[in-house]
């Protein structure tokens, strides 16, 4: 299976990239786990949020592998449980999905690329830093993995 997580930002602390990294080589063989970073767009001289949106959303959708499922992460979206998230993979899996996901910039993302979406997620009902939404995300997404092959990392 292929998941690919697109995130609008760069330079993130060493301690998010470290994350990212341990849970992304846990995946093993199973999984194939890409995280791309999309550059911001600056803001301020003439530059405001939408047109700073609509920048990175041009960036977003070159970089969404074709064909892929996408899912936006919005905090208008569905939270899923851990459980939940597992029975979401083994869907996409069983249907041979490359899965994309979307993390916005500092002001969210355009409405009509959570349009195009095929689902909204939201991780948090706080409002989390990019790097940890990165780190958690990558974490859930490794939880859910081991769920279908169960193994004891998670706990009921």
């Amino acid at each position: 299976m292929n998941i690919t997580v697109l995130a609008v930002g760069t330079k993130m602390p060493r301690w998010v990239d470290e994350a990212v990294a341990e849970y992304a080589k846990r995946f093993g063989r199973d999984v194939a786990y890409v995280l791309k970073e999309i550059k911001p767009e600056k803001r301020g001289a003439g530059v405001n949020a939408a047109q700073g949106m609509a920048a990175e959303e041009k960036r977003i959708l070159e970089a969404i592998p074709q064909g892929a499922f996408l899912v936006v992460l919005d905090e208008r979206g569905k939270a899923p449980t851990s459980v939940e998230l597992a029975e979401h993979l083994k869907t996409w899996q069983q249907n041979g999905e490359h899965v994309c996901f979307v993390i916005g910039g500092a002001d969210g993302m355009t409405d009509r690329l959570k349009q195009q979406a095929r689902m909204m997620m939201r991780l948090s009902s706080l409002t989390l830093p990019h790097g940890m939404v990165r780190v958690l995300l990558t974490e859930q997404l490794y939880r859910a993995a081991s769920i279908l092959h169960n193994h004891p990392y998670h706990r009921e």
